[in-house]
């Protein structure tokens, strides 16, 4: 192969960040990332109300921490994927990286969402309130906000180029909020307990706890990838509407 031939692997590799090869490849994708995320969605639900033992302080109430942690872990895990896809499409104006990081707001938003209302059902019975403007659960909220700011600014916005560069640019400035909201347990007073997992130990949870955890998190990020490539997927058709291989698509309107 002579120098100024490209390589086979990185033909293949960047193919994919063309509109229809993108589209091709995530349709693949959607239907079995979907089928993994019920599969392990039902082991983990066994799991978490069948095999993990009640906990000896909290009672059956802490099982809500098998749908609120891994919501919580998404939640920031998204903003900050989403914030790097925004920040490859304003440095190398890429419309496939825009395209991603729009269809990753609105499952960031739910995962947030969804981390502070279970986050509240599980405090009442744990701290006597459904919410307190602890660090964690205010900063938590401000990334709910960031989610719903991106989407409502790219929305705000007609001309798609010019939105895509006003939403990349807030993105990537609430990322400094992700590790706030890590941290916010060690750096200030909490009502959240420490993380159970870390790298440095073991893990301070029963191992069936642990266990279901770890399943529910796969499921939620197997979800989560099967929404986002589903979403970004309509996102390519709706802006390549008028590109001829999206009228040569079965079913669409020539």
């Amino acid at each position: 192969m002579s120098a100024t031939s490209p390589s086979p692997d990185g033909f293949h590799l960047f193919r994919y960040a063309a509109p229809p090869e993108f589209y091709r490849l995530a349709g693949k994708a959607v239907p079995v990332f979907g089928a993994v995320a019920a599969a392990l969605l039902a082991v983990g639900l066994y799991f978490s109300f069948l095999v993990a033992p009640t906990d000896a302080q909290q009672g059956e109430s802490y099982r809500i921490i098998f749908i609120h942690v891994p919501a919580a872990w998404m939640a920031m895990f998204i903003y900050v994927v989403m914030a790097f896809w925004a920040g490859m499409g304003l440095i190398f104006n890429t419309r496939m990286s825009a395209v991603m990081a729009c269809a990753l707001a609105p499952t960031g938003a739910l995962m947030a969402f969804l981390s502070l209302w279970t986050g509240a059902m599980w405090g009442r019975p744990a701290w006597g309130t459904y919410w307190d403007w602890d660090a964690r659960m205010t900063s938590t909220l401000i990334l709910l906000f960031l989610y719903i700011g991106f989407m409502a600014l790219h929305s705000a916005i007609d001309d798609t180029r010019r939105a895509d560069r006003a939403a990349g640019v807030l993105a990537l400035a609430g990322v400094v909020n992700v590790p706030i909201i890590y941290f916010s347990v060690q750096w200030w007073n909490s009502l959240h307990q420490g993380s159970s997992l870390s790298m440095g130990k073991g893990p301070s949870i029963a191992a069936p706890m642990l266990e279901a955890m770890l399943i529910m998190a796969l499921a939620f990020w197997a979800y989560c990838i099967a929404v986002a490539l589903a979403r970004a997927r309509a996102i390519v058709l709706e802006r390549e509407r008028g590109s001829e291989w999206v009228r040569a698509l079965p079913g669409m309107p020539s």
